[in-house]
């Protein structure tokens, strides 16, 4: 399987057209018609359901189409970084980014980085913690920014000199909002939204004393905007970290764990990787800024 013949494989499922397709590649169609049938014998499966006017991906279609973007994104990156000038800093950094006030300490680094080698791109993917170890492994990201508590076997990482509170989001007219502290026994009839991580999950298990499902969870999320959104409406709670969401001017409040739940923050990056000279850089950064 060639990069090109992932590359024609892209244009048509970005087109939905074979015509459009080949027009875009400069390629003529019975010639993208051919390597796509090339590509389907090779790989032993169908890959386009192809209508009269459209051109659809079957479920095998849809796995590499997710599998082309990143092999083709990796590859573009491979090759500029290779040819990047070592007399100027160039490049690029990818970096995972958990939802977090501490997030502030990396902007901060970022920000001083951008001053001093301003040919250097920093490139933010916002995910949970799980996405994101998937997308180091991949090689998709030079570092990325999780929350506590962290299964570190498999990685390099640098403490953030900031601790995450553990607390409820809930509506102003809760019945609970006139709570300084939310206890266990406060949560264990209400809809509570939660964080979808697994070690999340497992943090909130050993904070209630047991089993999670003493808890009504009756929903989760990845990213706490769109649940903040279900929370504003008076129903539902979320389990989430302290100033996430700007409360001000809204109908929330945000509420405390008790007994106190808090968590640090890691810059974690896969061991042994062969950084780029912006990563490199960008590491040391970081190492002065939290030191």
């Amino acid at each position: 399987m060639e990069i090109r013949t992932l590359q024609y494989f892209l244009a048509i499922a970005r087109e939905e057209n074979i015509s459009a397709a080949a027009d875009f590649l400069h390629i003529t169609q019975p010639t993208l018609s051919r390597q796509m049938k090339d590509l389907e014998d090779e790989l032993g499966k169908q890959l386009f359901i192809r209508g009269k006017r459209r051109i659809s991906l079957t479920e095998a279609g849809i796995l590499l189409r997710k599998r082309a973007e990143e092999i083709t994104s990796l590859v573009e990156r491979t090759e500029s970084e290779i040819m990047a000038s070592e007399e100027l800093l160039t490049g690029d950094i990818y970096i995972g980014c958990s939802e977090s006030d501490g997030m502030r300490l990396i902007a901060k680094a970022i920000d001083k980085m951008a001053l001093m080698y301003p040919h250097v791109k920093f490139h933010l993917y916002s995910g949970n913690a799980d996405e994101m170890y998937h997308k180091i492994e991949d090689g998709i990201l030079d570092f990325a920014i999780v929350i506590e508590p962290v299964e570190l076997k498999k990685y390099d990482y640098l403490k953030l000199p900031y601790m995450n509170t553990w607390g409820i989001l809930m509506s102003n007219h809760s019945i609970l909002a006139n709570n300084e502290i939310i206890t266990p026994n406060d949560l264990r009839d209400k809809p509570l939204l939660c964080s979808n991580q697994t070690m999340v999950k497992n943090e909130l298990a050993g904070w209630i004393g047991g089993n999670q499902r003493k808890l009504n969870i009756v929903g989760t999320y990845n990213l706490l905007y769109n649940a903040s959104l279900l929370v504003e409406e008076g129903h539902f709670y979320a389990l989430c970290l302290k100033d996430i969401i700007n409360i001000e001017g809204k109908d929330l409040c945000f509420k405390p764990l008790s007994p106190q739940l808090e968590a640090g923050m890691l810059v974690i990056w896969k061991k042994y990787q062969p950084f780029a000279r912006p990563a490199e850089v960008f590491l040391e950064i970081l190492k002065k800024e939290f030191n």
